[in-house]
Order: C-alpha cells, then structure tokens, then sequence
C-alpha cells in the first residue's frame, strides 16, 4: 500500500491546525499521514502538532521543529527531505490555512496516476479564486501564471505560484533538492520549471482558491510581483537541465 505524507508548514497557525488536521483524516485515505513542519511558532503551534500527534492522532501526526522562521521554500525542502526518510511514496504539499481545501486531495491522487506532479491549479479550466479577490490582484495572479510565466519558462501550467501539490517520490528525488534555492511564492516557480526540464510529466487540477477561514492572511501583493520578476533568474539558472541530470536514489541516502 502507498504510503501518504502531507507536508504541513506552519508558523503561528494554532487555530488552524486542529481543524485542518481533522478535515484531512475525515477523509479516509488510507496511510495518510500528517507531517508538521513548524517554523518555532510565537504562539504555540508547535507544541500543539506534539499533543495531537501524541494523543489525537498517535503514529499518525508527525511534526518536525525548526529553529527559526527562515521562510516557505526552506520550511518545504526540510519538509520534503523528513517525507522522503520516513518512506512515503506520494507527498502532497499544502497550507495550513485552508486556502487549500483538503477535499481536492483524493483527486489529486488519483491524478498523479498518470503524472510526476500535480498542481492543484486556480487558473487551469474550472479553476478559480476567491469572489472578495479585487480586480487588479486577479488580474495580476491571472497573468503572471496563465501568460507570463508559461511563455518564458515553456511550462504545460496556468498555476505556476500554486503551492497545492502531489509529488510522485521519484519525482522529488530526481530534482534533487540542493538544486532549488528560491524562498517565497517563487519556490513553487522554480520547483515547477525544474521538474519540467528534467523531463516529468507535470499536470494539474482545477481547484477553487477560498481566502483563509481564521486569522489573516500572510500573502503580500508584491510577492506575486516578485515571483513574476524571478522567472528569468530561475530560467537562466536551469534552463540546460535535461532528463540524464536527474538525482538517484542513491544520492539521496549517500
């Protein structure tokens, strides 16, 4: 039986934990489990996703502490690097906040079937955003993924910032992660762009992007400028990666 692992960053998401938590259990998967990835939280968030793994959700709920909040990118890398030692064959990446809703996750699995990865994508057809989204911040996000980036990069995606994923394993090993340096929204860009070039097959789902249920929002108006901007650096920085560079299975354990 394949083994299952969201990885969960989080950073102050104390009311959100336990909801998503049990939102993402009540669905069923078999051997689904839960890794936490927590940024040393202010608020307790951390010392929260050990009770629930201890006492909610025993053998089930993981959490991996960090020392300090140093950002999306490397919150998932160290995620993805904990998933893969534990063994898990599908890693799917999402947030806390429910912005990603955990209903997408079985078609998500059963989309990666026929992939290397799967985006849970706003703008692919039947997508969509948040109907409080203004008109310049849809336009803006509709932009930079459906136009701009998939022109420079050359990538079959319309929601290259989208951080609603499913990872075959191989997939992750073969992109070998020392290669992406990015942090932000333009982590998922660079993730994106790598695995194409290495030669993956990379598809995508739509999906209905809500606002967060509890507290506010992190994501700032310029971070999707940002990303948009850094398309070139990342561009530049792989753009001779080809399907024999991909990383082993071996590297991994070396």
């Amino acid at each position: 039986m394949a083994k299952i692992i969201v990885v969960l960053p989080t950073y102050n998401e104390i009311t959100n934990l336990p909801l998503i938590s049990k939102a993402i259990f009540d669905l069923g998967v078999e051997d689904l489990h839960i890794l936490v990835v927590d940024d040393n939280s202010p608020d307790g968030t951390g010392k929260l996703a050990d009770e629930l793994g201890a006492n909610t959700y025993p053998g089930r709920l993981h959490v991996l502490h960090r020392t300090e909040k140093a950002g999306l990118g490397p919150a998932y890398i160290a995620g993805f690097r904990k998933a893969l030692e534990m063994g898990a064959d599908f890693i799917i990446q999402m947030d806390a906040d429910f912005s990603h809703q955990p209903k997408y996750i079985p078609e998500l699995l059963s989309a990666i079937e026929q992939q290397d990865l799967v985006i849970g994508s706003r703008f692919a057809k039947g997508g969509s955003v948040d109907e409080t989204w203004g008109v310049h911040r849809k336009l803006l996000s509709w932009f930079a993924n459906r136009i701009y980036t998939p022109i420079i990069l050359g990538i079959p995606v319309y929601d290259a910032t989208g951080g609603y994923r499913i990872w075959r394993r191989n997939t992750l090993i073969g992109l070998n992660l020392d290669r992406i340096r990015s942090n932000g929204y333009v982590f998922q860009v660079e993730m994106a762009y790598v695995t194409h070039r290495l030669g993956f097959r990379v598809g995508e789902i739509p999906i209905y992007f809500p606002d967060r249920l509890h507290d506010q929002s992190k994501m700032d108006f310029s971070i999707t400028i940002e990303a948009a901007l850094r398309v070139w650096q990342v561009m530049m920085r792989h753009r001779r990666l080809n399907a024999q560079m991909r990383g082993t299975e071996a590297e991994v354990h070396s």
